[in-house]
């Protein structure tokens, strides 16, 4: 019998495309296993969208094969389950990886949620983009 695993991903990018980061939460029951964070460079929003959803399939792919994933993007997560077409042509490679990471797993599924419900997956790409080792955080002072 699989256990269920819940991931919770962010992605955001601070201008549109701007500097961008993401943030993942991996949970069994209300036990967090894992969560990371990861500063990606420029993107945008939805870029980094789905560079949070490609990182926390990978590192699921680690612990489980039974997997809900929970995102704030309602773009994502309708393109996902196929209610919206991939026009943009830079989504296209990353929605392409997504579907290439989801034949690993016996079970998945894609559920949109609020901004609210996924709080511990924003601060943590927040504190990513505010992190001064990035040169762009509110920690990050100009001589």
């Amino acid at each position: 019998m699989l256990t269920t695993y819940y991931l919770f991903t962010d992605g955001g990018a601070r201008g549109n495309p701007g500097s961008a980061a993401v943030g993942i939460v991996l949970k069994k029951g209300d036990d967090v296993v894992l969560q990371r964070a990861k500063y990606l460079g420029e993107a945008t929003n939805n870029q980094a969208e789905y560079q949070a959803l490609i990182l926390g399939l990978t590192e699921a792919l680690e612990h489980t094969k039974e997997l809900k994933c929970f995102l704030d993007s309602e773009l994502v997560v309708k393109q996902l389950n196929g209610e919206y077409r991939v026009k943009d042509e830079k989504l296209k490679p990353l929605f392409e990886k997504v579907r290439g990471l989801e034949e690993s797993f016996e079970k998945i599924s894609f559920h949109h949620i609020s901004r609210e419900k996924n709080k511990l997956a924003d601060l943590l790409l927040n504190q990513e983009l505010d992190s001064p080792r990035h040169g762009r955080g509110k920690h990050h002072y100009e001589k």
